[in-house]
């Protein structure tokens, strides 16, 4: 067995202790469950879902690794089994990263969160995005996602940018500029384009709407 997988084997024993032992823990998974009930019509039971979504079990050790990273002398292990979690699920979020509740990866492959990039509540991100920094200074230099945004298949979003709650990016988007709230971005380099008499542009059900009847 390879050290990844050694160290990746070892997590998840330790996680499962510590499951087990808190029970705001334990509430905190049930709310995730539901979470990928709500937004993955696939799900079949939570049995399945508990097994088999690296999304989940990527974003379950980020908040373990996450308060590792806190204390200095935790983050050079942290930054170590973010690498075992990447290998094992396809997903590299960075220890340092700060992640909302009820956040949900769907299709997890290819995910890429940066060090200093902040998550609200109620985001979902589909495959292949990336939330990668633009300096080499030792900055805020990932993206600001607010509450409630969804980030479609292969979107890019760049440097310390802000997109605001209740918004929308495309597939394949590129962005590089802040996005106000209750917004849609899509193109290369991303276009944002305002309500026309839309209330929501995912209507809070995840659904992107189609960008022509925007302005």
């Amino acid at each position: 067995m390879s050290i990844i997988k050694k160290l990746a084997a070892g997590a998840a024993v330790g996680l499962t202790a510590y499951v087990a032992s808190r029970p705001d823990v334990r509430e905190r998974l049930r709310e995730d469950l539901d979470t990928a009930r709500l937004r993955d019509p696939a799900v079949q039971n939570d049995l399945v879902t508990l097994v088999s979504y690296p999304g989940l079990h990527a974003i379950w050790a980020h908040r373990g690794l996450h308060r590792l990273w806190q204390h200095r002398a935790g983050r050079i292990p942290a930054r170590l089994l973010s690498q075992a979690v990447r290998a094992v699920t396809g997903v590299e979020i960075h220890p340092g990263a700060k992640i909302g509740r009820r956040f949900f990866i769907d299709h997890a492959d290819g995910i890429v969160i940066g060090e200093t990039a902040e998550i609200g509540d109620d985001v979902m991100l589909y495959h292949q995005v990336t939330l990668g920094g633009t300096s080499m200074e030792h900055e805020k230099r990932h993206p600001t996602l607010g509450n409630d945004v969804l980030v479609g298949a292969g979107a890019k979003i760049l440097g310390p940018v802000n997109v605001g709650s209740g918004s929308s990016i495309g597939a394949n988007a590129v962005v590089i500029k802040d996005v106000p709230e209750q917004s849609i971005a899509v193109g290369i380099p991303a276009v944002v384009k305002r309500p026309k008499g839309v209330e929501h542009p995912h209507h809070g059900e995840y659904e992107l709407v189609d960008p022509a009847i925007w302005i």
